[in-house]
C-alpha cells in the first residue's frame, strides 16, 4: 500500500491519500460482509476472494471469523504465472 500511495503521490498527494482511503474503506466492509467479494479465478478456492476498486484487486482470505487482506495489486498483473501466489505466502 505504501508503494502504491507513493506512486500515485508523484502526481498528487491528495489523490494518493483519497485512493488509499477508498481501498481501506472497502477492506473494512469485509469485517461485516466477508463474502461480498468474488472468488479469485486464479485461486479457485471459496475462501480466497477479491474486491475491485479502480482497476486494483484487493485479494483476501477468509479464515473462520477473520479476514486477512493478502495483497492489493493492479488488475493487469498476471497471477496465473506469478509464483509464489499471494495466498501461498500469507
Amino acid at each position: 500500500m505504501r508503494n502504491l500511495r507513493d506512486y500515485i503521490a508523484t502526481d498528487s498527494d491528495f489523490h494518493a491519500a483519497d485512493f488509499i482511503a477508498s481501498i481501506i474503506t472497502g477492506a473494512e466492509r469485509l469485517t461485516t460482509f466477508p463474502m461480498i467479494g468474488r472468488v479469485v479465478p486464479e485461486a479457485q478456492h471459496e475462501n480466497i476472494r477479491e474486491i475491485l476498486y479502480r482497476g486494483y484487486r484487493s485479494i483476501y482470505r477468509i479464515v473462520g471469523e477473520r479476514v486477512d487482506v493478502l495483497t492489493v495489486i493492479h488488475g493487469s498483473r498476471d497471477l496465473w504465472s506469478q509464483e509464489p501466489k499471494p495466498w501461498d505466502i500469507a
